[in-house]
């Protein structure tokens, strides 16, 4: 057996006031006894009765460990790279309170639903730089996520093919045997206007991988206009630019990855989806190893001294027989 915590003080002290109230209790009786010429004996009976109490009481407090448990702890988890379109089009408000910041407020959803794997986030326009590394750290992760905006990144349109080649990149440098590889998920996060030419090269490899891939769209059919300062954006003619959802490139990028297409918009919002459709993929193990399991079993000498206390309440003894 073995105590969770160790002898203190506290303890001590416990044991040196029982010690010091029942000695000058005996001193008392003892001393009653021998003037009126009476056997005392019996009081040592309460004396054993309250000394086994006390002790079954503080190793109750220590915390009695014993039985011989081992188990086998083993760490799953998956590896999630999101990769956020941050164009100047992310700016609309066809979705409140922009398309950004109603990405922004789901993805810190998304990251405390899978607070026990790893996640990073690249963000991207026309090129794609990366934002966060694979990370189990929550903190950092919804601190890049507050931060982000349509300035990080150049304003010159949206191309997918960077993102998802360097999602690639970042997967493969962890990359596990080939029956984890399932355990690799890509969310790409976009309005859907992509018009970048390597888009279908670069899919093919994440389908040859056997990486999952998960595209959510933002915004509306109808579109709305893009603020630039105190107006809206205009383009070379002086024309106001209206930018809509664009969710047949989002669909055939994840039909074409045998991933689904989820939609963020003015009266849905897949993102309870998106985290379920996730949640039901298999992680790989990234470790295992045997801890020692033995419980905490003071309630079996909690029990004892609670016996006893009955016992002491209910059993009457003379301390002084006359």
């Amino acid at each position: 057996m073995s105590l969770f915590h160790d002898f203190g003080w506290a303890e001590g002290i416990v044991i040196l006031i029982f010690l010091t109230g029942y000695g000058l209790y005996l001193w008392r009786i003892i001393s009653i006894s021998r003037t009126l010429h009476t056997p005392y004996k019996t009081v040592f009976i309460k004396l054993f009765f309250r000394s086994v109490f006390l002790a079954l009481l503080i190793i109750a407090l220590l915390g009695p460990t014993f039985g011989d448990s081992k188990r086998e702890i083993k760490s799953v988890g998956k590896d999630i790279m999101i990769c956020v379109d941050l164009s100047k089009s992310m700016d609309a408000f066809d979705v409140q309170p922009s398309r950004l910041e109603k990405v922004k407020f789901e993805m810190k959803r998304i990251a405390d639903a899978f607070n026990s794997d790893r996640l990073g986030i690249i963000i991207f326009s026309s090129e794609a730089f990366m934002q966060c590394p694979l990370t189990y750290d929550q903190n950092a992760i919804n601190l890049f996520i507050a931060t982000m905006n349509t300035s990080l990144v150049p304003s010159s349109g949206t191309d997918f093919a960077p993102p998802l080649r360097m999602a690639l990149s970042k997967l493969e440098d962890n990359e596990g045997p080939s029956t984890q590889q399932k355990s690799k998920v890509i969310v790409l996060i976009s309005d859907g206007e992509d018009f970048g030419e390597e888009t279908s090269e670069i899919t093919k490899e994440v389908e040859d991988k056997g990486y999952k891939l998960f595209t959510l769209g933002v915004g509306t059919e109808r579109g709305s206009q893009i603020t630039a300062g105190k107006g809206y954006k205009t383009d070379k003619q002086g024309n106001t630019v209206v930018s809509k959802l664009n969710s047949g490139s989002l669909k055939s990028l994840a039909s074409k990855t045998d991933g689904d297409y989820f939609e963020i918009n003015e009266s849905r919002n897949d993102v309870n989806k998106l985290i379920s459709t996730i949640g039901k993929i298999e992680g790989q193990m990234r470790d295992a190893r045997v801890i020692d399991a033995s419980a905490n079993r003071y309630y079996y000498f909690l029990l004892a001294a609670l016996v006893l206390l009955v016992l002491d309440i209910l059993v009457s003894v003379k301390t002084i027989t006359i």
